[in-house]
């Protein structure tokens, strides 16, 4: 099934460029220079991907993360000139899953590509269809957590790093085993990301973030899932 790819930049160049090597990859393109075409756009293509500048004419970028919540599963792709790590987690806690530097090496853009269609089409692997937790539930088969009887926003990083702890209850699994299976391969020293989704998931999930009950740090070692 050949993916299809928001990319929104107001960037006619790279738009061009982007556009040409997306499609000699075999992907749709569909492109927005502004972030209410992009918000539109994503509801009329449904896309397998967002490739997002926060550099945007009429709104930030951090605008169109926050209007795709709780509506679009579609990994973000954030592409901007900002270099600031500062700017990095706040696209990361707005709801991007990698943030790429321009300028980039095209190379390393499409292996991230390439890695955020693997999380996001990514079977669900055998096991129980349903873990229960005193505060929340988990839904293997509608890959969805239910909170006070809510369902909760999470962003395909997340629950790819969610999924992973919790089909491994009790289970110490290290840092570098998370961010191979959610990241990919060469991604294993990234561990700044690793601690940005665990802090995103304890926000949304546990009772007290500080304290956490149910997703527990192993100091250098990794992360367990305590249901």
């Amino acid at each position: 099934m050949t993916p299809t790819v928001l990319v929104v930049d107001d960037d006619p160049q790279l738009l061009r460029a982007l556009r040409i090597n997306f499609r000699a990859r075999g992907m749709t393109v569909v492109t927005a220079e502004t972030a209410a075409d992009a918000l539109a756009r994503a509801a009329d293509c449904d896309p397998d991907l967002i490739i997002l500048d926060l550099g945007l004419p009429d709104l930030d970028g951090i605008h169109v993360l926050h209007g795709l919540q709780g509506w679009s599963r579609a990994p973000v792709l954030v592409l901007s000139a900002r270099p600031d790590s500062s700017d990095k987690v706040q696209a990361l806690d707005a709801g991007a899953d990698d943030y790429v530097t321009k300028p980039f090496a095209m190379d390393e853009f499409f292996a991230r590509v390439r890695a955020a269609l693997r999380r996001a089409s990514r079977d669900d692997s055998p096991g129980d269809a349903v873990i229960e937790t005193p505060g929340f539930t988990i839904d293997f088969r509608t890959s969805t957590v239910t909170r006070h009887n809510q369902t909760l926003h999470l962003t395909p990083t997340e629950w790819g790093v969610l999924e992973i702890l919790a089909r491994n209850p009790g289970r110490l699994v290290t840092q570098q085993e998370i961010l191979r299976a959610v990241w990919g391969e060469g991604y294993q020293k990234e561990t700044h990301y690793l601690r940005v989704y665990m802090a995103q998931l304890r926000r949304k999930l546990e009772d007290d973030s500080a304290a956490p009950r149910h997703l527990v740090t192993e100091p250098g070692r990794g992360y367990r899932f305590v249901p």
